[in-house]
This record gives C-alpha cells, structure tokens and sequence, in this order.
C-alpha cells in the first residue's frame, strides 16, 4: 500500500513537469525605448515653465492713475487756502494749492478829463480839493493830466459822486475797468480721496467757514465760487 501511493506521487510529479514544457511561453511587451523618451519629454517641471513660476491670475496695472480730483474752496487769498492744506498735511492728504481765474468783475472809474494844460488841471485839483472832494492827477496813459476822482466796485458809488460833481458845475466821466478776480482752491490727489470722507468734510466745514468740495477733472481749468 505504502509503496503504491509513493508511485502515485511520482507519477503526479512527472505528468506535471510534462505539461509544463508543453505550455506556451508568454512573450513579455516592452515598449520601445522611443516612446519611453517621448513620455519623458512630455513630463515638465513647474520650474521649468516659462519664467521659472506658474502664471497666476493676472494683477492690477498699478501705473493707472486717476484723472479725478477733489476740490476744497473757494478761498479769497492764497494763505486762507495754504491754511487749510497744512491742516490736510496732518492727515496724511496729499494736496496742492491751485489758483483759478473767476468770472471778471468791473470796476467804475470816475474822473474828470485832462484840460488845455498840466496848470489847468492843477488849478481844478485845488477847487476840488477845496470842496473836500478825494481827487488826485493822473500821471501817465490816454487820460494823462486828467483827474481821478476814485475807482468804485458799485455803479451806484460811482453814479453818486459823478452826481455831485455835476451839481458843483463838473462834468465827470465815467470809464469801466475789467476787474480780474482769482480764487483759490485745495486739490486732493486722487491717492488720497479715500482718506477724505463725509466725515471728515464735516469736520473742516466747521473750521472753514462756506467751505465747498467738488469733484472734478485734475486738470480743470476754472471752478465756480
């Protein structure tokens, strides 16, 4: 018995290394070496991207620069405006003085004409002057040796002297002199305008009396009053 089932074991090993050899033999794919290389060569590095980084999402152009400004005023003298930009100047508000060129205004020059000759005119100088009437001769241009008699910004100051003199016996003249009135304002920089908020405006209307804000063009070449 014992030698039976040792044959049957021998057997079974034997019919085993005979199937075996008889099977196929699986021929393993390898790829070819080019396409090995081609896959590396499509394998990059983030830096080796061009310009050694990954771009991102695209920044602001911080060269742009706004073209609106803010403007404080309207001030009569250029100290009342230099006043307010050093008080901006503790807030950190960049800002500028700018003078602008108001609407033009007339005065009214009240005078009597030149006479004959400069003795003449003295003499009438000394009439005048006698009744207490502010007057003085004039010097130089197209009404040399005349007589001033004052430069009024009213017309109704002007008409009320002309109708003295007339009832003295004189016969004045009257001239209109274009007046150039300027004004100025505080122009905030476009940098700053997110510094000056309604509060603050509120704040320097109590120090600045009428004080005014308007949004405007930074090359602006006139402003109202």
């Amino acid at each position: 018995m014992r030698w039976s089932l040792l044959l049957l074991i021998v057997l079974n090993l034997f019919y085993y290394v005979w199937q075996q050899q008889r099977a196929p033999i699986k021929a393993v794919e390898v790829a070819p070496l080019e396409q090995y290389q081609a896959r590396q060569q499509d394998i990059r590095l983030l830096s080796e991207s061009p310009g050694g980084a990954v771009s991102a999402v695209p920044q602001d152009d911080t060269n742009l620069v706004e073209s609106t400004c803010m403007f404080l005023g309207s001030f009569e003298t250029n100290a009342a405006a230099e006043t307010l930009r050093q008080r901006l100047v503790g807030l950190d508000v960049e800002s500028e003085v700018k003078s602008f060129a108001a609407a033009a205004e007339l005065d009214y020059w009240v005078y009597l004409p030149p006479l004959a000759s400069r003795d003449a005119s003295l003499r009438q100088l000394k009439e005048l002057q006698a009744r207490q009437i502010d007057s003085f001769i004039i010097a130089d241009g197209d009404l040399s040796n005349g007589i001033s008699l004052g430069i009024f910004p009213r017309y109704e100051s002007a008409a009320s002297v002309m109708t003295r003199l007339t009832d003295a016996g004189y016969e004045p003249a009257l001239r209109k002199l274009p007046r150039e009135r300027r004004t100025f304002w505080v122009r905030i920089a476009p940098t700053s305008l997110r510094l000056v908020d309604e509060s603050l405006l509120a704040r320097l209307a109590e120090s600045f009396n009428d004080l005014g804000h308007e949004l405007k063009p930074c090359e602006v070449v006139a402003l109202g009053d």
